[in-house]
């Protein structure tokens, strides 16, 4: 079989959630002790739906909010990581495989590297993939916009898919 790069995808997401009194912080699929948590339609997993994203841009298939709209009660509450194995599958129904994510989550507090391992192993069992094809990373805001002031959590994901020919 012969390398054919125009079978390469890369998708990018992106997502920010406000912050609001008393946890837990859900990142990553991980319940994370921390004195605040995201605030959203569904379990506003900041981190997964910045992958989720990723994987269906990547695809050319839209984004979350297509397909899990924030408007739809069923999505009320709804734990991320199930949207996430969701979309895998139809992802590889398409013709897609996943090579690799990439992912950065802005935040001031809480430090993130303790959860680290945790998360990686996370995302992989929910794309079905080896955690040696998860990078996770973390940036604080260095107190400036919303990030830095405790406001609100950012995600962002760069994810590389195969087209199967």
């Amino acid at each position: 079989m012969t390398f054919d790069p125009r079978q390469l995808r890369i998708g990018i997401g992106h997502d920010t959630h406000r912050l609001g009194p008393h946890g837990p912080l859900r990142i990553g699929g991980v319940d994370i002790d921390f004195d605040q948590h995201l605030i959203g339609h569904s379990d506003a997993d900041v981190l997964l739906h910045a992958v989720t994203d990723a994987i269906l841009g990547g695809a050319a298939m839209g984004d979350i909010g297509m397909l899990f709209p924030n408007d739809d009660q069923s999505n009320l509450n709804r734990d991320s990581a199930e949207m996430l194995k969701l979309v895998t599958v139809t992802v590889r129904n398409a013709g897609f495989d996943l090579i690799n994510i990439d992912c950065i989550v802005f935040a001031e507090q809480p430090k993130l590297a303790p959860y680290r391992e945790q998360i990686k192993l996370n995302i992989a069992a929910c794309l079905n993939v080896s955690s040696d094809r998860i990078g996770v990373k973390s940036k604080t805001g260095e107190q400036v916009d919303a990030v830095g002031q405790r406001l609100a959590i950012s995600a962002q994901c760069v994810a590389l898919l195969w087209k199967r020919s």
